[in-house]
């Protein structure tokens, strides 16, 4: 491959990239109600509201213990949560679409929901310290500001956020529409799950939900900061492919790349000189392709009229001491010897 079809192919944007959806009237108010949302959800936890009651009923019901059946294959299934693993397989997933469309954006929006995802829930994690059920330590009480981490639920975050990714980055409306729903029921499974475990409360799941959606809503702001960076690494990853491409990528030497008087030969196995010519200035040598055979600049077609003419000028085989030349007539005794007869 040439290098100019190398660079192409590298600056090219196929038909099919992903085009995020922008920040519509529609997303704009599902923003502010998820918001609102999250808002209320931590002020009902503060309040000592309905929902604390509710989540200390859920812990003394233990549904692991009213469902233990099931138990062994939510402890996998609860890994669709886990931040690790989930984000190798959607990164691997999405590392194959950059490669097939030669640019970094899925790989980006990944790393940049992944970033606003543990700075939002982390900060909300570390400042109110909220304990789990199997660490509660007063019935009743919110547990909250005692050192835990546990409110938000990071894995239902997590889902809403890593599978919701792939619905974000679909190509077309129905493939967007149906990977929403399967993410959105992935990410409603993970958190129920951890309820049935007994490492969250309910009021931990509803506020990962609403701290995912968050997340996913506000991905169309971030759009003009990742197109800004993935431009710059494209163009990191372009000079430096011109700075390490082979020599057989770089097409033929310039005119004057050879000096004057520079010969070449090409020499029989006896040792014989068959060909020598002077490469001068304003002639190219032959550069070597990638399959081995040489590859020579274009030169002007001559049709055959504009050809020299060519004169029958005998054998081109060099003469041997032992033969005569065809242009002398053989003698009939040199003939009858030659046959055999004589």
């Amino acid at each position: 491959m040439r290098t100019d079809d190398k660079l192409d192919q590298m600056e090219e944007r196929p038909a099919d990239r992903a085009r995020p959806p922008l920040m519509t009237r529609t997303r704009l108010w599902l923003f502010g109600g998820t918001l609102a949302v999250y808002a209320a959800i931590v002020v009902g936890v503060l309040t000592t509201s309905w929902l604390v009651t509710f989540d200390w009923q859920v812990m003394f019901f233990r549904p692991y213990k009213q469902w233990p059946e099931i138990h062994a294959f939510l402890d996998y299934f609860v890994v669709l949560g886990q931040r690790g693993p989930t984000a190798v397989a959607v990164a691997a997933w999405l590392g194959w679409r950059c490669w097939r469309q030669h640019n970094l954006h899925p790989l980006l929006v990944l790393g940049a929901s992944l970033l606003l995802l543990n700075i939002t829930v982390g900060a909300a994690k570390l400042g109110m310290g909220r304990l789990g059920p199997h660490y509660a330590t007063q019935v009743g009480s919110t547990e909250m500001w005692l050192g835990g981490d546990i409110f938000p639920s990071g894995h239902t975050a997590n889902a809403v956020v890593t599978w919701g990714v792939l619905a974000y980055l679909a190509t077309t409306p129905l493939r967007r529409r149906t990977l929403s729903v399967i993410a959105a029921l992935g990410a409603l499974g993970v958190g129920m799950t951890t309820v049935y475990l007994g490492t969250h409360w309910v009021s931990d799941v509803l506020l990962g939900w609403a701290a995912g959606l968050l997340v996913m809503l506000s991905l169309p702001w971030l759009e003009p900061g990742i197109t800004w960076v993935e431009d710059r690494l494209m163009g990191m990853l372009l000079r430096l492919w011109l700075r390490l491409r082979p020599d057989s990528l770089r097409g033929p030497l310039p005119a004057d790349a050879l000096a004057p008087g520079v010969s070449r030969q090409r020499i029989a196995p006896d040792g014989e000189v068959l060909v020598r010519e002077t490469i001068g200035a304003g002639r190219v040598a032959a550069t070597r392709a990638p399959d081995g055979w040489p590859h020579h600049p274009p030169r002007p077609h001559t049709s055959r009229s504009e050809r020299s003419p060519v004169t029958p000028a005998g054998s081109r085989r060099p003469p041997h001491a032992d033969r005569a030349a065809r242009s002398t007539p053989l003698s009939p005794t040199s003939g009858r010897g030659r046959n055999g007869s004589g």
